[in-house]
Parts: C-alpha cells; structure tokens; sequence
C-alpha cells in the first residue's frame, strides 16, 4: 500500500514510506489538506483546520527526516477530536461562541507531538460529548462517508469520517459512553477505549468523573496500536496511572485458544434496547469466525445489577462542570441546558455514591472473567440513523433514543475497563455494523491481539467508502457545512 494514493496509506505505511524516503512529510501534508477541503462541504468533519501550522510542522518534520532522526510518528498526519486542547486553538467541545485559544497542549497531543505526529486539525463533535450522532447548531451535521445520508456516530464523529474517508490515516478520539466504539461501528473502523488512565485526562485529573478517556480510530489494529502508544503516558497531574506494556508486539502476537463469551442482553435501562435484527446476525457470525478460529464460545449474561443509575449522576455532572467553560450559555441548544440542570440535581451527595459503588461494580461484572478470557457483545442496537432524526427530539425523547441504540458500550466507562469495537460488517444497505470486544482491567494486548487475528480473517480495511460520494460536488447535501479558518 505504500506505492498506492496518500489516501489509502495507514499510520503504519505512512511513518514507513517516510522513514524510507519513499515520500515527505509536506506532500501527505498536502495531500491531507486538499482532501480536507474537497470533503468539508459533504462530510464537514473538521471543526478548526491548521493548514499553515501543519504545512511549516511538515516541513520541519523533512528536515529531521532528511538529518536521519526516526520518531514512530515523523511527519505523519493525524487528527484529534475539538474536546482536546492543542495550543494556539479554541477548544470549543462542539459549542458555539468565542472560546479562547489553549495556552498549552493537553499531554495527549504533547506526547503525539513528541513521536513526531503533524496535528492537521481538529474534528467535529456535539456539543460537550452527549450524544451518538455529530450535529449541532455551531457546526451543522457531520456526515458518513458510506451514506452521506447518515450519521458517522457520535461523539467522535468527525474523527471518525475523516478516517473512514481517507482524510487522514488516523486521529485521536474520546470515549465517554461508546463515543470512539459508536463511530468506529458505524464508519467501519476499529476504535480502542483504553484503561481508564493509559492516556493522560490533563489538564483535568480525570474526565467526566473518571467516565471519559481518550482513544484512537483508525482502519487497522495495528495503526491504532500505534497512535494508542503515541498518545500513552501520565501527567503528574493524572488521577489514573495505571501500568501498562505497549500494545505494537500484542498486534503480531498469536492470542491463544481463548474462551469467549457472547452476550447480547444489555445493563437495566428505563428504556430496553430493541437489538435489530441485522446486527444481530453480524454478531453471532463474527462470534462464527471466531469459533471457527479455534477459540471456545459460550453464551453469558453480564451480572450489571445497578450500573446504569450510576452513570448517570458521573455523566451529567461532568457535562455541568464542562458548561462553565463556554462564553454563552445561552448559545446552547436546549437539551444540553436540561442536562446542564440535572447535573445540579445528581451532584454532591448523589455523585459520591456513584463512584463509591465502583469497587464493587468492578468485583460484581468482573466474576464473568473467572470463566471467559473475553466478552463479544454488539457495538450498536442498530445501524447508524439519519442525520437530522432527532431534530425534533425534546431531552427525554432524545435520551431514549440515545439508551435504545446505543445501550452496549456505556456500562465498561463506569468501570473503566478496555473495549475495542471492530467491523462485523455491513446492513443490507451498505452501511456499516461493528462489535466490541471487552475485557477486565489493563487487557488492552490480549484485546488488541485477538482483533488483530480477526482482522487478518476478515479484511475489513480492504473495504472503503467510494471517493464519488465524498466530494464537494455534493455539498448540497449537507445541512450547514461549516468550518473554521479553513487556511
């Protein structure tokens, strides 16, 4: 793949054909760039857009490039998500009004920065993380590359199209409640939610109470693997500094005959999932290949008791906390002002009950790993949805629409244990379906090492969006494509 277009270059081929002379940091630069800018009126992925500061980054890469230093990242270019500081840039969390630029960068993008990682620009996401769709009244509608129709997912949609698309070869996400495994599912992508504490929260001590951590997307295991390792490391500053080996050797290493466990009921909700027939089917087929692979598959039942009644109390005080920070308030959408308003109610008191019921939460979940090395559950209830189906949606009626299709991946952010959402493949329609695959604390090698082999099985990255639904030819599909300082 490093004789073929920038475009279809990983984060693997593309550090290589740069290590090797085979091309430069300036010209996969450029090349990011202008597939940016055909896109951004189709899929609108990009919140900021670093064009001169990436292009001068580029060069300076060439210069060390040509001076013989190797860096795992020298010259590449990757995105990050608009939740996540980069200095010089607004952090606007998907929100509307004047925020000032980041003094500094978060320790994420200082540590990308220090493997050698160009940072292109910044991606779309809903205003402060909520929701599993990337549309909002300050940037329009993030659109799927497979179905301009249709949502990337959310929150880290933007992340994700421009993955999925070829606009860069991969970019760093966050995961708060499914927010990198949604997208991942729905763009045909392999996202990673990492232990709790593997990729620094700072300049907090922790994000959304501890429910929130950052994660790659990217078409391959192994190039996730790598930009994981790129963004690793605590800051002085972290609550969370677990230990952990780098994840390249897990790629390549054989995982074992492992027991597995399908699971397709889900935690206690108000509101049951409804799981849709076609993910269902792609699931037991992906659990299929992996018996077929010599691993041994069983049936179980997840023991969540009252998980999901502590969630709740961690995600809306965070969005509150998070609320400050905006210029205008008043700029909001409305939903995100009720939430605002039960993180007032659900904090205190009701909040340290929440995380003190997580120690026995993680005993409670975790006795399924006395019997299963790993646990196969859906990604999604369903297929993505139309963009602009919840538009009319008031803050109860979005929030069931949010627990009915989404309700698989939330319950491992109050445990904070590692996840990797997978392409299972796709609907009748042609749009993509992913499953996740969890563990206890720290199993991200085993994780990686299992999707790995089930990569080299299925092939999912030989699988792309058509380039013809993604040019700027037509942007008349796209609500309200906007995009900030689009150099």
């Amino acid at each position: 793949m490093t004789s073929g277009a920038p475009s279809e270059r990983g984060l693997v081929e593309s550090a290589s054909a740069l290590a090797g002379g085979e091309c430069t940091s300036r010209a996969l630069v450029e090349a990011a760039l202008a597939r940016i800018a055909a896109t951004q009126g189709t899929l609108n992925a990009f919140r900021r857009v670093r064009a001169e500061a990436a292009l001068a980054e580029a060069d300076e890469a060439d210069r060390r490039l040509a001076a013989g230093e190797r860096l795992p990242l020298l010259g590449v270019p990757i995105a990050v998500k608009d939740d996540t500081d980069v200095a010089g840039e607004p952090t606007a969390f998907g929100c509307a009004g004047d925020f000032p630029a980041a003094r500094t960068d978060s320790e994420s993008v200082r540590r990308l920065r220090a493997a050698g990682a160009v940072i292109v620009g910044k991606t779309n996401t809903p205003e402060i993380g909520q929701w599993g769709f990337t549309e909002g009244r300050a940037f329009g509608a993030t659109r799927n590359p497979w179905n301009l129709g249709h949502t990337p997912g959310g929150s880290s949609g933007g992340a994700a199209a421009a993955v999925a698309a070829g606009l860069v070869p991969a970019a760093l996400g966050s995961d708060g409640a499914g927010s990198v495994r949604i997208p991942a599912s729905w763009t045909n992508l392999v996202g990673i939610k990492p232990q709790r504490g593997r990729i620094s929260a700072h300049p907090e001590p922790e994000s959304f109470h501890g429910l929130t951590v950052s994660g790659p997307l990217a078409r391959t295991v192994a190039d996730a693997a790598l930009l994981l390792d790129a963004a690793a490391g605590s800051h002085s500053v972290d609550r969370h500094r677990p230990l952990f080996e780098p994840l390249g050797t897990a790629v390549g290493r054989e995982p074992g005959r492992l027991r597995i466990g399908l699971a397709l009921d889900t935690a206690f909700a108000i509101y049951p999932r409804a799981l849709d027939p076609q993910v269902e089917r792609a699931t037991v087929a992906l659990a299929d290949t992996l018996a077929a692979l010599g691993h041994r598959l069983d049936t179980v039942r997840l023991a969540y008791g009252p998980i999901g009644f502590t969630q709740l109390p961690r995600a809306m005080a965070g969005i509150r906390a998070w609320s400050r920070r905006v210029p205008d308030a008043r700029l909001l959408d409305p939903r995100t002002r009720a939430n605002i308003r039960t993180g007032a109610l659900l904090g205190g008191p009701v909040l340290r009950a929440a995380r003190a019921a997580e120690p026995w939460l993680q005993r409670r979940v975790g006795r399924v790993f006395d019997a299963f090395d790993v646990v196969l559950t859906p990604t999604t209830a369903t297929p993505p949805p139309l963009v602009g189906a919840t538009d009319a949606m008031g803050s109860a009626a979005l929030d069931r629409a949010m627990l009915t299709g989404c309700p698989y991946a939330w319950p491992w952010n109050v445990l904070g244990w590692p996840a990797v959402s997978i392409p299972a493949g796709f609907t009748a329609a042609g749009l993509p379906i992913g499953c996740q695959l969890l563990g206890p604390a720290c199993s991200e090698p085993l994780l990686v090492s299992l999707a790995a082999q089930l990569e080299t099985e299925l092939r999912w990255h030989d699988r792309r969006p058509a380039p013809t639904t993604l040019t700027a030819q037509a942007a008349t599909t796209c609500d309200d494509p906007r995009g900030e300082r689009m150099e």
